[in-house]
């Protein structure tokens, strides 16, 4: 009864969720565990390459949010300050793994190439199986992709950030969050058909969702 109060309030604005935690009512930060998980899922994913490190690290993140949301000002936004945890903790992630991650300056002119996202209309079985097959061949594309290079596209193909929230999380001029995504587009272009669907990359399953609730929740 419970879970289905606080998913009931999930037009709620992050804003008016924090305060609520703030005043006492823990139970809705599952609200902001079910908001972001897809989010956090695919930059980690984007990071560390592995489903189960990916899992830990949102734990990881959430939790530590949560510990420090009496430090959050609203300064950014609650979902910019969620992402730069979560890229935090992957990184260390990966430094533990004895794996490097470094985005280096690029100064190369700004390169224009475009992915052509079109979608693919009256849908019939045929058309479901070669949708998914397409969207397995754009994950492995992706996922190949240099790791500057993955991070970038991740943030403001898929997550839909702008040039200045990327930039701000990754550490990087605007000018070179625009350079390295052209590239990266220009990189998928060698390896996959110029139509596909547009359908949801590294999808975020709700009994993954679950997990991921039960998990935080059980530790704050």
């Amino acid at each position: 009864m419970q879970q289905a109060s606080v998913i009931g309030q999930s037009q709620l604005r992050d804003e008016e969720i924090i305060e609520r935690i703030k005043e006492g009512e823990k139970s809705l930060y599952e609200l902001i565990v079910r908001r972001y998980n897809p989010r956090l899922f695919r930059i980690s994913m984007a990071i560390v390459k592995d489903e189960n490190e990916a899992e830990e690290n949102m734990q990881a993140a959430y939790v530590k949010a949560y510990e420090k949301l009496a430090q959050f000002q609203g300064k950014s936004s609650f979902a910019t300050w969620l992402t730069r945890i979560l890229i935090n903790e992957s990184l260390m992630s990966l430094k533990r793994s004895e794996r490097n991650y470094l985005v280096n300056d690029d100064s190369e002119p700004e390169q224009t190439v475009l992915l052509n996202m079109t979608r693919i209309e009256n849908k019939t079985p045929e058309h479901e199986v070669l949708n998914n097959e397409l969207r397995v061949v754009l994950e492995n594309a992706v996922m190949n992709l240099p790791e500057k290079y993955r991070m970038v596209y991740m943030l403001r193909e898929v997550e839909k950030l702008s040039v200045e929230e990327t930039g701000s999380l990754l550490d990087i001029t605007h000018s070179n969050v625009k350079v390295i995504l052209n590239r990266a587009k220009s990189m998928l272009r060698k390896n996959i058909s110029e139509q596909y669907e547009e359908t949801e990359v590294f999808a975020f399953h709700l009994n993954r969702c679950d997990r991921i609730v039960d998990h935080v929740m059980s530790r704050i």
